[in-house]
């Protein structure tokens, strides 16, 4: 085959079934990292039994985990950018399945720091990659793909809810840590090698169409530090973000201290099981619900109806927490309008500065979240004796304010910025 006949075939735009596979495969493995977060709320007060260590210290391991699941993420993206998704996925799925070995063996709080450490490097190198790439296949679907391919993460452990509290019931957490984390990143490895990033031409142009409008210019990650509506964008992420990561981290712990963690609800099902259910759902619900929302009126617009639901939901925690089936509830609209920032947030960067470097840039914004973390232990400690109160208020102050800056700064900042660079779209970056 001639080079010519090559440039000609690497040109043509594959079809949406097999973007949809590569989405799939993504998608998988983003359930297959995903109880490395949303599952260690279960493991809290089986370690606190165990060891007798405070939650405060305990979630030090949450924090961790987080940060270097976010911080590393943009050279992760890096490496995706420049060499393709398998390797970098290959090495996420092994360092999940160390990570969660190392937890399984565990009987200091430095050790659950290592085991949380590299879990984490795992699972930011699995995330990044993925929603990179889906970035990458559906530039005239960005909302809708990113949110599905979040949705992975957000509701993959819902499956898992009830599997891994019977491990842990029945066998002890150490058993529940060893067995999901072999055979999670078992499954992450093998599919690595389906994986593929789309070359030039396979995929259809950028469009600037009704509600949605994107960069032809392909900013580079230097340029993209230093834009300040990157820093707006950064600060509105860790507004809502801090919320959400406070709550995942201590839906347990709260349940308990309100009383109603063990109130038998639905099919006799406790109500912090059923909470955890209905909130890992709908978190990854919202994701490809809310992107395709945003595909449909606009990114701002749809961060400004999501932030607002976020904070009405959190007031109302604070007012009927108490109340077993308002928590179910209300806990459930809380996971439901803070997932969003998942598919929300890396659309946006990447339909502001496109999609050659999607994979970092999404990623340097994506750091974000592990900023948000550092504030997980402080709003656990704030909470020592058992009131939430503070906690909440807060919330609601944050979700509040970065709904109207979704509104009223960053959407018609973006909106001048793309307009101010049409003219100049053929031209590369500096």
């Amino acid at each position: 085959m001639t080079q010519a006949v090559k440039e000609e075939f690497r040109s043509r735009q594959v079809s949406d079934g097999f973007r949809w596979v590569q989405l799939a495969i993504g998608v998988i493995c983003m359930v297959m990292i995903a109880n490395l977060q949303y599952g260690w709320t279960f493991f809290v007060p089986e370690i606190t039994k165990q060891f007798g260590w405070g939650r405060a210290e305990i979630q030090w391991a949450f924090t961790l985990f987080v940060l270097f699941e976010t911080w590393l993420v943009p050279i992760e993206g890096w490496f995706v950018d420049k060499y393709g998704p398998k390797i970098v996925i290959i090495f996420g799925g092994v360092l999940c399945a160390i990570g969660w070995v190392i937890n399984s063996q565990a009987e200091t709080l430095f050790a659950f720091y290592i085991g949380q450490i590299v879990a984490g490097i795992g699972a930011g190198a699995v995330y990044g990659t993925c929603v990179g790439n889906a970035l990458k296949w559906f530039p005239d679907r960005r909302g809708l793909a990113a949110g599905i391919t979040a949705a992975g993460f957000g509701a993959g452990a819902a499956l898992t809810v009830w599997p891994i509290q019977a491990t842990i019931a029945n066998y002890g957490f150490q058993s529940a840590f060893l067995t999901f984390g072999i055979g999670q990143g078992v499954v992450i490895v093998i599919l690595a090698f389906f994986l593929l990033a789309p070359k030039p031409g396979q995929v259809p142009e950028p469009t600037n169409k009704g509600p949605i409008i994107q960069s032809r210019r392909q900013y580079l990650p230097s340029e993209v530090v230093k834009h300040p509506i990157f820093w707006l964008m950064y600060a509105m992420f860790v507004a809502v973000g801090a919320g959400g990561l406070v709550v995942t981290a201590n839906l347990a712990p709260m349940a308990k201290d309100f009383g109603v963690a063990d109130i038998p609800m639905w099919l006799g099902i406790p109500a912090l099981t059923l909470a955890a259910t209905l909130d890992r759902l709908l978190n990854g619900l919202t994701r490809p619900f809310c992107g395709w929302v945003s595909d449909k009126i606009g990114r701002e617009n749809t961060m400004f109806i999501a932030f607002g639901i976020e904070a009405i939901g959190i007031y109302m925690l604070y007012l009927y927490a108490g109340n077993p089936v308002m928590f179910v509830i209300l806990s459930g609209l809380v996971f439901f309008a803070w997932g969003e920032i998942y598919s929300l947030f890396p659309s946006t960067c990447t339909d502001t500065f496109g999609s050659k470097f999607a994979a970092t840039n999404a990623g340097l914004l994506y750091t974000a979240k592990g900023t948000a973390a550092l504030l997980v232990p402080f709003g656990t400690a704030m909470a020592a004796d058992g009131n939430w109160n503070s906690v909440f208020i807060i919330g609601v102050v944050l979700n509040g304010a970065a709904a109207l800056l979704a509104l009223f700064v960053l959407k018609p900042w973006r909106a001048g910025i793309i307009r101010r660079t049409e003219e100049n779209v053929l031209q590369p970056a500096q």
